[in-house]
């Protein structure tokens, strides 16, 4: 599926001399540095997902782009307004199968998806509270993380079960995609 990244981009600009979506300096790296982190995520979402919830979803990355992207209904939850109305907009104007939720993410009300995306909301064991809850039986989530993901996924672990995988950034070297499912609360002992 081909989409409009030359439309988006334009978009995203204007928008941005308003809201600060990302750092003005960060403008020129837009494209490498924010879309095509999001587009890496496409090859690791497994076949069949129609539905995915993003959380955090700010200047519309990963769930934005990867709406646009693949087609897949993306759910939208992101707290500020003025980051929603971006997010609408920009979903309108470029038929985007996304719908934005302006809520924070423990109050949101959304079915769950067999798929959650994230970047750079939280860490981990934080993220996987917010995920569990919106997140359907056999479905997966697909983190970006950093350079701290291995402290992240020690502390994580001291309260979920979890089946981790790991896949490389292409667009950030010490960055990593984890691939989560298999989600469970570690029982609290009495």
């Amino acid at each position: 599926m081909a989409w409009d990244q030359a439309g988006f981009t334009t978009l995203f600009l204007k928008w941005n001399r308003r809201l600060n979506l990302i750092a003005r300096g960060d403008e020129g790296a837009l494209a490498s540095r924010h879309i095509e982190d999001s587009l890496q995520l496409v090859p690791l979402i497994p076949r069949g997902v129609t539905r995915a919830i993003d959380l955090g979803s700010g200047g519309g990355f990963p769930g934005l782009v990867l709406a646009l992207a693949t087609g897949i209904a993306f759910e939208l939850v992101e707290s500020d307004q003025r980051k929603c109305a971006f997010l609408r907009e920009a979903a309108q104007r470029l038929s985007a199968p996304a719908r934005v939720h302006p809520v924070r993410i423990e109050a949101a009300t959304i079915a769950p998806a067999p798929l959650v995306t994230a970047r750079a909301l939280a860490p981990l064991e934080l993220l996987l509270g917010y995920a569990a809850p919106l997140l359907a039986p056999g479905g997966c989530c697909l983190f970006l993380k950093g350079a701290r993901v291995a402290a992240e996924l020690t502390a994580a672990e001291a309260r979920w079960h979890m089946r981790v995988e790991r896949f490389p950034s292409r667009t950030a070297p010490d960055a990593t995609i984890l691939r989560i499912s298999e989600i469970a609360r570690v029982p609290t002992q009495p």
